[in-house]
């Protein structure tokens, strides 16, 4: 059941269309069953050719836990696929159903490996922290998730969209660190670092302690993004998004085309 159902994700992915939530067929599926999936799935994407590049965090804030009814943080695999560098356009002809959620990314520039890892940890092994967006996207049908479709789908992951400033997390306070976000240059939503798990660096901490009981590092170089600190905004051809984090700097991404739902 297992490799199947992640192989029917992946032709989901190749072929820009959406599947029936496994948790509305007679599965029973477990989220230990679902993290299985997910890892089939993603194998597939990386025996295609794509490398992994970082992880993420999801469901982390409460805006987007009461939108999607997940009460629990999540984790997927970002790959060399996900991230759209140059002129920050995302093209949504290769997306399905997309929203854009602002956060943080942390860019590290030396392992951590669970369990055991502390904030202080993080921000040690942190070279960098800039404000990003992550556009995720979702193979299940009108984005009717639990818990486990959205682990089973890489916790929804699409792309993914860094910006240019880039911040030392010893010298910025992260958890009071206030985000605006503007969309088509009107205000969308504020919020503040502490919307995610109390800081955005307990939310790597603990991403980093849960990969590490499953026997998963985090590698120098790799890319964490910490969770949306934003309201899940819908995203369509012609719409700007900035987002601008307190003593940081901001991120903008322009989109074009049409996404297929």
């Amino acid at each position: 059941m297992i490799d199947q159902l992640g192989d029917e994700l992946y032709q989901a992915y190749q072929e820009r269309r959406t599947i029936q939530p496994f948790t509305e067929r007679d599965l029973d599926i477990t989220l230990e069953d679902a993290y299985q999936i997910q890892q089939r799935f993603m194998a597939q994407r990386l025996a295609a050719g794509e490398t992994v590049v970082g992880k993420k965090i999801g469901v982390t804030s409460r805006p987007v836990q009461d939108f999607l009814g997940v009460f629990q943080p999540d984790f997927g695999i970002l790959t060399s696929a996900m991230e759209i560098k140059g002129d920050n356009v995302v093209d949504l002809n290769g997306l399905i159903q997309p929203k854009a959620e602002a956060e943080l990314a942390f860019v590290l520039k030396e392992d951590l490996n669970g369990p055991g890892v502390t904030a202080m940890d993080v921000i040690r092994a942190t070279d960098y922290v800039v404000p990003c967006f992550e556009i995720v996207d979702s193979r299940i049908n009108d984005w009717k998730i639990k818990i486990q479709d959205t682990v089973a789908d890489n916790a929804s992951c699409g792309v993914y969209v860094l910006g240019d400033a880039k911040g030392d997390p010893k010298k910025l306070d992260l958890t009071l660190a206030g985000m605006v976000l503007r969309k088509n240059g009107e205000l969308y939503s504020t919020s503040v670092g502490a919307a995610v798990q109390g800081s955005p660096v307990n939310a790597v901490a603990w991403l980093a302690n849960t990969l590490g009981e499953l026997g998963i590092p985090f590698k120098a170089g790799e890319v964490i993004l910490s969770g949306s600190q934003s309201e899940l905004v819908s995203v369509q051809d012609g719409d700007e998004l900035e987002c601008t984090v307190g003593g940081l700097g901001s991120c903008s991404v322009r989109f074009t085309g049409r996404s297929a739902v």
